[in-house]
């Protein structure tokens, strides 16, 4: 299924000019369920949407007749309930090395996936710095985390700006396997005044996710997917889109200070 962004067609009009009508000839694709799963210490979450057609005119696609359970390989199981815009809870927490099977059922449809719970991981410092290129300079976030010894490992990041989400990225341990890792997030140019720009007393929430190589795949190919015009690689049998993972997660925050700014050395 390739990827066709409402952007990318009111770009292509655009180029086209407005001296005659244009028909634009669309099928109508049968609408694919969604599903976003976590299993992790603050417990168990789901959200079941479906895709909606360029001409529906519902004003949600929110699933709310989902039938969900997760079953552990520690013989744990949960029924996660709705509770409202599609969103299913349990308050049951994922514990570390247990394996989880997600499966939903829904208008006859069955999809599965499964997830292994990691260890926690630990930041060890984030902060912003100048980076020069030529004669410009860049503001960028420093993200230094340990990697967890002795293992395969793989983390998800997530950066929130005033509690809307603002920059994420994936990274395995391949480089520098039980030491420190890096990452590096851009923001923008010294200068621009774009709405990506930070300014005084933003309020960041940094979630840093020790998540499995089955999750990793799914956001890594999602991260990239632009660049090879491709859809992510699926994380559930069945036909759905999205993704499970159990994970292990520590956080923090920080509030944003130009005057704390550093120069990269």
């Amino acid at each position: 299924m390739r990827r066709l962004g409402l952007l990318g067609l009111i770009g292509l009009l655009g180029l086209v000019g407005c001296e005659k009508e244009i028909d634009i000839d669309y099928r109508n694709v049968e609408p694919i369920y969604v599903v976003e799963a976590s299993v992790s210490t603050d417990g168990m979450k789901a959200r079941v949407s479906r895709t909606q057609d360029m001409d529906d005119n519902n004003t949600t696609s929110d699933v709310t007749d989902a039938h969900i359970i997760v079953t552990g390989n520690d013989g744990s199981e949960s029924i996660l309930t709705h509770q409202k815009n599609g969103n299913y809870l349990s308050t049951a927490k994922g514990k570390e090395g247990v394996t989880y099977q997600i499966d939903v059922d829904v208008d006859g449809r069955h999809f599965t996936s499964t997830s292994t719970m990691q260890r926690m991981p630990k930041i060890n410092r984030f902060h912003f710095i100048w980076k020069k290129v030529l004669s410009e300079r860049f503001l960028t976030g420093e993200l230094l985390f340990q990697d967890i010894p002795n293992e395969d490992n793989w983390y998800f990041t997530h950066i929130y700006r005033n509690s809307l989400g603002f920059r994420w990225a994936v990274k395995r341990d391949d480089q520098n396997p039980n030491k420190e890792l890096q990452q590096l997030f851009s923001i923008a140019r010294e200068g621009d005044n774009d709405k990506d720009m930070l300014v005084e007393g933003d309020r960041l929430h940094l979630e840093l996710r020790a998540i499995d190589q089955r999750a990793y795949d799914y956001l890594y190919s999602m991260q990239i997917m632009d660049n090879t015009n491709t859809n992510p690689v699926p994380n559930f049998t069945g036909g759905c889109l999205g993704y499970f993972s159990a994970f292990n997660q520590v956080t923090i925050d920080y509030v944003f200070h130009l005057a704390e700014v550093e120069e990269d050395e």
